[in-house]
Order: C-alpha cells, then sequence, then structure tokens
C-alpha cells in the first residue's frame, strides 16, 4: 500500500492563521469560523510562499484556470516583525498587531479601539514593535510597515491625523500620544523598513481582510 502523502496546510484567515501539518490541525482553525481561508500545499516551502502572499492567489479561476503569480520573496529579510493594522471603515473599528515575518506567529495585538483609522492603526502598531523589540533587547532585528505614512510620522516624530476626538476614541488618543512621546523621548537601533507590498504580497502581518 502507498505511503500517504504529507500535506501542509496554510490557514489565512481561521481562529489562528499560520501553516498546519494535518488536516486535524487546520480544520480546528476553520471549522465554526465564518469566512475561513484555507488551502493545502504539497511542499512546506510552497505553503510557506503561500502564507506570505494572499489567499486570491492561489484560488483557480473558474473561466481561465489558471492561477496568479506568486510574488517573489526576493531580498526579504527573514529573521524580522513585521506589523499592520486594518480597519473596518474610515474611520471605523481598528486593531494591530506584529507578527514574526519568518513564521507569521503573533507577538502582540491590540485591540479593537472604536473610531480609529488605519493611519493610526498602523502608526502604533510600528511604535509598538519598535518598543518590544527594544525591551527584548533585540536591537539589530528590523520592523517591517508597508505605511508610508506610518513611517512618515515615525520618521519626523509627529503624527498628523485628521480623525476626529471623540468620547469613544479617548483611549486611542492618548494611546496615540503616549506614543508620539515615546519616539521623541526613546533612541533604538533596530532598522525600519518598507514593506514592498508590490514586489512580495501582502505583509505578513495583514490581517487578510481586503
Amino acid at each position: 500500500m502507498a505511503k500517504k502523502k504529507q500535506k501542509y496546510y496554510v490557514v489565512w484567515d481561521g481562529v489562528i492563521p499560520g501553516i498546519y501539518n494535518s488536516w486535524t490541525e487546520c480544520q480546528a482553525q476553520i471549522k465554526g469560523f465564518p469566512g475561513a481561508k484555507y488551502k493545502s500545499f504539497a511542499s512546506l516551502e510552497d505553503a510557506k510562499a503561500a502564507y506570505y502572499s494572499r489567499y486570491s492567489d492561489h484560488i483557480v479561476q473558474k473561466k481561465t484556470k489558471t492561477k496568479v503569480k506568486i510574488h517573489s520573496k526576493e531580498g526579504i529579510i527573514w529573521d524580522s516583525l513585521s506589523v499592520d493594522a486594518a480597519c473596518s471603515g474610515s474611520p471605523g473599528i481598528m486593531e494591530y498587531r506584529g507578527v514574526w515575518t519568518s513564521d507569521g506567529v503573533e507577538v502582540f495585538r491590540m485591540g479593537p479601539f472604536d473610531w480609529g483609522t488605519n493611519n493610526v492603526g498602523e502608526f502604533l502598531a510600528l511604535v509598538h514593535g519598535i518598543a518590544f523589540l527594544k525591551e527584548k533587547e533585540k536591537h539589530s532585528i528590523p520592523i517591517y510597515s508597508d505605511s508610508r505614512t506610518a513611517l512618515s510620522w515615525l520618521r519626523n516624530k509627529k503624527v498628523k491625523t485628521t480623525l476626529e476626538r471623540r468620547a469613544s476614541n479617548t483611549s486611542l488618543f492618548k494611546l496615540l500620544e503616549r506614543a508620539e512621546l515615546w519616539i521623541k523621548k526613546n533612541s533604538w537601533q533596530n532598522p525600519v523598513l518598507k514593506w514592498e507590498t508590490r514586489s512580495w504580497g501582502e505583509i505578513p502581518a495583514d490581517f487578510g481582510r481586503k
């Protein structure tokens, strides 16, 4: 009897997104999860490449029966931290997180916050990531962000948001003020890098809700 080939399962959107070695592990992440996104792959290498690209890149188009080309990963520093934010509406409910670029393991997640914006979330995620790496004394590990706005705010050490301040987002504005104060009072050695979405696909910290 032929030995059953090992399959690897990528979960883009589920209880805990990641790469799983068995259908049982994968099923535990997608069962009962609305709109779960997942797919099996024949090799771990293919699974890793797929996980750091978009789910839609791996769905066969009904008319053409072809797949969208997978983005090239050349140039990525895998030993790094990636951060991103998601916002339902603008403004809307916002949250942000940081993951290890190499395996997608989540390091921190904050939110949801009421009446926020994606730019605010991207900036907070970036500062949170830098502070996290400094606290852990991981001074040489780079941090990736795909937000030019967040990178600009960080570089200028000044938040320039047009977000309306209201009672429901008071805690969010306090967090913004703390973040701005932190970058003005602290220094860091970690390289802060732009994630090249056009070349590499979605950043590993992406919430997969586009």
